[in-house]
């Protein structure tokens, strides 16, 4: 335990990831968004994105919906009520790292 007596809260390894965590930052406001966006909003490759939209799928913190946009196929990820939790858990762990409350 710290000299401080603090304890840190884990961080969701999920989350942890700087490209999970953008897509999830993006999703909570936005509530959903397709693939394009968040390809654009991110930087990602398409490869790498859908890896991790996979993960954050399998998870339960994301869901996906394939269709069509006229003729075009468009890729819908929206934010669960389980991703909504679990980011909020995230951030507020995060806050036991940064709070300026030394004990």
């Amino acid at each position: 335990m710290p000299e401080n007596g603090k304890m840190f809260k884990p961080l969701d390894p999920l989350l942890h990831s700087e490209l999970r965590l953008a897509v999830m930052s993006i999703l909570i406001d936005a509530e959903s968004a397709d693939f394009v966006y968040l390809k654009a909003e991110t930087g990602a490759t398409s490869g790498n994105l859908s890896v991790q939209l996979d993960k954050l799928q399998q998870a339960g913190y994301i869901e996906v919906t394939k269709g069509f946009k006229g003729k075009m196929p468009q890729t819908v990820c929206r934010i669960t009520d389980k991703g909504k939790d679990a980011f909020a858990a995230y951030v507020e762990a995060l806050r036991s790292y940064i709070s300026t409350d030394k004990g």
